[in-house]
Formats: structure tokens, sequence, C-alpha cells
């Protein structure tokens, strides 16, 4: 049996990879870790299943350095380690989904990610290096 994986570390080293200039807008977003979403978070999205939920002001949004509550993102230990069976495959969903609410803090909505996710995967398929473009 694989080794677990240890949520906290994955998400430190996510964070201590970031460019510093996104490490201060970060400092008032609490990232937590939680074993499954309730109802109510659940409905606050209009989903059935969650990895990670954002919930806060973006960055984007005319005084959101004024706001008396702290943004919060939630990585769901439950449907994350149900859906990615080795440790491999868990860890990058954790950082994947971890990067992803931290492009909602920033004010990057799904149809935007999706965008960028397009665009990434075609400039790997057009650069010089077969191996990049399979990663």
């Amino acid at each position: 049996m694989a080794a677990p994986v240890d949520f906290d570390e994955v998400i430190d080293d996510v964070i201590d990879d970031l460019p510093k200039a996104f490490l201060a807008r970060l400092q008032s977003v609490a990232i937590v870790v939680e074993e499954e979403a309730t109802a109510d978070q659940l409905a606050s999205v209009r989903a059935q299943g969650l990895f990670g939920l954002y919930q806060g002001v973006p960055r984007t949004r005319f005084g959101a350095d004024n706001v008396a509550l702290p943004s919060k993102i939630t990585l769901f230990r439950g449907p994350l380690t149900r859906a990615h069976r080795t440790p491999e495959r868990l860890i990058r969903a954790i950082e994947d989904t971890l990067l992803h609410e931290i492009a909602h803090h920033f004010g990057i909505d799904d149809d935007r990610l999706d965008a960028i996710r397009v665009e990434g995967r075609a400039n790997r398929i057009g650069s010089a290096d077969p191996d990049e473009a399979r990663s």
C-alpha cells in the first residue's frame, strides 16, 4: 500500500513555489482541509461534489482590502482521495485544486481558467520538446 499523502505538506509546497508578489496578497486567506463538503457548501456553488472551494471577495472587486472577514480556501480530502488513487495523481490533484482556488481569489473565473488550460495545452503541443507536450 502506498504511503498516505500529507495534504498540509503539499499545500505548503504549492505556497512556497508561488511568486512573492502573490504571497503578500494571500496573507488574509485561510487555507484549510476538510473531509467532505457540507450541504451548504455544495449548494453555494450548485454542485454535487467538490475538490475545493473558494469563499470570499476576489481581489479584483472594489474594496476587497477592506472586507472584515478573511477569504477561505477549502480542500476536500475525501473526494480528492477517492478520485485519485495513486499518491502521484493525488498530489497533482491537490496542487491543481489549490491553484484553481487561488485563481478565484485573484478574480479569475472558471471560463477564463478553462481558456488558460486550452492555451497551455496548445503551447505544449506546439513545443519542440515532445516530452513536454505530453505532460
